[in-house]
């Protein structure tokens, strides 16, 4: 029953690191995305908590280390070898802990995020200008997220009025990103002629999406957040699991079913 036991506990083990390597090797690959990807959300983060970026290096960090704690723990489950099965567990305590850490420091971040973005956002209105390279990413983000989720401004379309060249210019031009018409979607930035005869125009003349971005962006955070959270507490109940497949591994024939 000792042998069974130990061969059980190895399949497992062998079963679960197999997962470890694979998730290690999403987390990589989903923190190089958060950090190269310049047409989502992801800018509009990085600027409003700088130190969101420092908890996806740390993302990637934690995701590489588990690629090889992966390894470490087949090679040691195959080959049977304590001391690689005792690296396993104190990387596996390594990775618990970074992972805690950078949890709890997004997680703490959430609320001056919430509260600093709509200060960053109502400021890239007023600077808004697609000739200018300064802002240029910020402003390909916001494209995207009011062509993506069919909202225009933060509170309506009536933030975009504050906008140096529009206001320069009489609000005869708009954002494309906000418009209802389909030739300016598929322009998707800068601004579009208002197709007007008349010498003064106002944001209501705007053929553009009314329902500001703001509801719907603090609802993808809110999910979001939650999600990573969630996944973070199935990530470290399954590192545990591994702790406890690693130890009674070591512990050789001394395990009984």
């Amino acid at each position: 029953m000792g042998y069974c036991c130990v061969k059980v506990t190895m399949d497992l083990f062998f079963f679960f690191n197999h997962l470890f390597f694979i998730l290690g090797a999403l987390m990589v690959g989903f923190g190089t995305w958060i950090l190269v990807d310049q047409r989502s959300f992801m800018p509009l983060l990085q600027n409003s908590a700088p130190s969101f970026q420092v908890g996806v290096y740390v993302f990637i960090g934690v995701g590489a280390v588990t690629m090889v704690l992966g390894f470490l723990g087949c090679v040691g489950a195959f080959c049977g070898i304590q001391c690689v099965l005792g690296l396993y567990v104190a990387g596996l305590l390594l990775i618990l802990s970074a992972q805690i850490a950078a949890g709890l420091l997004i997680y703490f971040q959430q609320s001056s995020l919430k509260a600093r973005m709509p200060q960053v956002v109502v400021d890239l209105f007023q600077t808004y200008d697609p000739s200018d390279e300064v802002n240029h990413t910020l402003e390909i983000a916001w494209d995207f997220v009011q062509s993506q989720l069919s909202c225009c401004g933060w509170t309506g379309p009536e933030d975009w009025q504050f906008n140096k060249i529009l206001w320069n210019r009489k609000l005869a031009f708009y954002p494309c990103s906000c418009s209802n018409e389909t030739v300016d979607t598929l322009i998707g930035t800068g601004f579009c002629v208002l197709d007007t005869d008349a010498n003064t125009t106002t944001v209501a003349d705007w053929p553009v999406k009314k329902q500001g971005c703001r509801t719907v962006v603090q609802s993808w955070l809110q999910e979001n957040f939650d999600i990573f959270l969630g996944v973070c507490i199935g990530v470290a109940f399954t590192e545990l699991l591994g702790i406890g497949l690693s130890a009674c591994l070591c512990k050789g024939k001394r395990c009984h079913c």
